[in-house]
């Protein structure tokens, strides 16, 4: 159960009579009602008040839920006087110069919590010209009707507010009928009513005369004040609950990229499958791929490179098994950039004409007409936020000059470098900059630890049962 439906659960048995036991010597909230409505027709007979239009009756289909049998279904607007908010024009300074009335809007939730003890905006009286009831008393609940349609707040000095918020003001003869504090603890129920009356509309705005008609049981007083207290004080271990609840999400989000980091954090330092002396060792393939570009560089297939500099033991990031061997990945790896291609020569979709898979720095772009490279092969992405990124080319495709091929002299295993050049997270050795990119210049230096070849093997074998695992986690 999340957060928000416990916290839904707990208010909906608090509404429903079931979050605290009812008392019969708190007697009836529909006793109290009778009363409240025989004072309110004496009270119209001598003149004091007026004659108000009067709401529909409640019908059975209208009912949502069963409640106690001590407490009453009543129409919001029954109980309330909604007042509408509104909002100054902008444009006539005067109503924004020395204010001193607080104005409300849905920023002032946002930036202080749903009790309102001061607003970030203020009016003043030339603003409201005769429309001084809009001044919301103390202890108004605000409820918002369009936009944000469902939130709330209850302020605690007299404020106005925007056009987006309704006050629900307790009307004078019912303040002994109900606490504005039942209501604001019941307000989160609002919304799922409010957006139901609303309807499937572009712009979603609930009328006081809709809002006036919604329904809400009112138990007997000293219960909704008990009911106040309850929700109060479980209010605490929801929000640690809440707390625990988003660090497992967190957790759960990143745990299954966690593990492929630290599975390939195993692979990378020879600790996930065993080491087999009859397999040789990293020193040995190391001079086999020495050999092998001597050999391209006389063919000529190949350019002689730069040497790189010794490996010194500063530079070792961790211990590696001894049948392995430091080296530079410029040492064991031909690292050649593509060719540059305009967009307008990449296809969405492949033809006959443009048979050719095309990569740039984040893999496959689209499609193209012709191919530079032909092969199986790492690709390391060099350009934009995720440089760095490896995928894998085969057959006859395009290189941009935002893909670098890593060519393996056909000697060390494609899916191995493509694993360990992975786990190397070469993103890190991006410039920092607004377009961050990887100079091949500079990657050639970074150091890679180097199995036997048939070692090479049974890691991608045990990586590639282990890593599709990872991956159902998500």
């Amino acid at each position: 159960m999340t957060p928000q439906e416990l916290k839904s659960s707990i208010l909906q048995l608090a509404v429903q009579g079931r979050l605290v036991e009812q008392r019969p010597e708190e007697g009836t909230a529909e006793e109290l009602y009778r009363q409240i409505q025989d004072e309110k027709q004496r009270l119209i007979k001598e003149g004091k008040i007026k004659k108000e239009k009067s709401l529909p009756e409640i019908t059975e289909d209208e009912v949502p839920f069963d409640i106690p049998e001590s407490w009453k279904w009543v129409r919001l607007g029954e109980v309330c006087n909604i007042i509408n908010g509104f909002t100054p024009k902008r444009t006539v300074e005067e109503y924004w110069t020395n204010p001193d009335i607080p104005w409300f809007t849905v920023d002032d939730i946002r930036i202080q919590g749903r009790r309102i003890k001061k607003t970030a905006q203020s009016i003043n009286k030339s603003a409201l010209s005769k429309n001084t009831e809009r001044i919301l008393p103390s202890h108004t609940v605000l409820l918002c009707c369009t936009a944000s349609v469902g939130e709330y707040a209850i302020t605690e000095m007299p404020i106005t507010t925007n056009q987006q918020f309704n006050g629900l003001v307790i009307k004078s003869l019912f303040i002994r009928f109900v606490d504005s504090e039942f209501i604001f603890s019941i307000a989160p129920l609002f919304k799922k009513i409010l957006l139901k009356i609303a309807g499937k509309t572009t712009f979603s705005f609930i009328s006081v005369k809709k809002l006036s008609n919604v329904l809400i049981p009112i138990p007997p007083l000293a219960e909704q004040k008990r009911i106040v207290a309850k929700i109060e004080e479980l209010l605490p271990y929801i929000d640690r609950y809440e707390k625990a609840w988003s660090r497992l999400e967190d957790f759960n989000k990143r745990f299954p990229a966690d593990m492929q980091k630290s599975v390939l954090q195993m692979a990378i330092q020879g600790k996930l499958v065993e080491q087999r002396p009859e397999e040789g060792t990293g020193e040995e393939l190391y001079r086999q791929i020495q050999e092998e570009k001597q050999r391209l560089i006389k063919e000529g297939k190949i350019k002689k490179e730069k040497p790189l500099p010794e490996i010194t033991d500063d530079e070792i990031p961790f211990e590696i098994p001894e049948s392995w061997k430091w080296v530079r990945l410029g040492n064991v790896f031909s690292l050649q950039a593509g060719k540059n291609i305009t967009s307008s020569e990449i296809y969405d979709n492949h033809s006959s004409d443009h048979p050719y898979l095309c990569f740039g720095g984040n893999g496959i772009r689209g499609y193209v007409e012709k191919f530079n490279r032909q092969g199986n092969f790492a690709l390391i992405g060099r350009q934009g936020a995720l440089c760095g990124n490896i995928n894998l080319a085969s057959g006859e495709f395009y290189a941009t000059e935002h893909a670098v091929v890593v060519d393996h002299f056909g000697v060390t295993d494609v899916l191995w470098g493509a694993y360990f050049l992975k786990a190397l997270n070469l993103n890190q050795y991006a410039t920092a900059t607004a377009q961050p990119g990887l100079a091949v210049s500079k990657i050639v230096s970074v150091l890679i630890p180097l199995p036997p070849l048939a070692e090479q093997k049974r890691i991608v074998q045990k990586l590639d049962e282990i890593l599709p695992l990872c991956e159902k986690l998500k």
